[in-house]
């Protein structure tokens, strides 16, 4: 059984970044979308082990993403971890306050965001 990993990044080459550095973990099966928007359309088709999300997106952006997952019944279970270039303190504390379960800021360094899927897939 494969685990299902949803990247939700409107940039194509941060979204190839991320799914390089988690696909050499045995076992992934990594689902793309570009928008909060098309996540949520993702959502109710499969069921998702992690989602990693950016903040800064066109329409639903990641906090909305955060905050309906976490709020839904349905999803709450999922862990999330941000992903994004917005590094202040403020952010940080609203994205967990949120939900998130990590925050992690661009440029991130790859080890370190393989530990934290592995740490969410135990």
């Amino acid at each position: 059984m494969s685990t299902k990993i949803l990247i939700v990044e409107d940039s194509p080459t941060t979204s190839a970044m991320i799914a390089s550095a988690i696909e050499v973990i045995d076992g992934m099966e990594i689902f793309e979308s570009k928008s909060g928007f098309e996540a949520l359309k993702l959502l109710p088709h499969h069921s998702f082990d992690l989602i990693l999300t950016d903040i800064n997106m066109p329409d639903i952006n990641g906090l909305e993403l955060v905050s309906f997952v976490k709020k839904n019944p349905d999803y709450k279970h999922i862990p999330l971890i941000i992903i994004t270039t917005e590094g202040s303190e403020k952010d940080k504390e609203k994205g967990l306050s949120l939900g998130a379960n990590e925050y992690l800021v661009k440029p991130f360094n790859p080890e370190d965001l393989q530990r934290l899927v592995k740490k969410y897939l135990k």
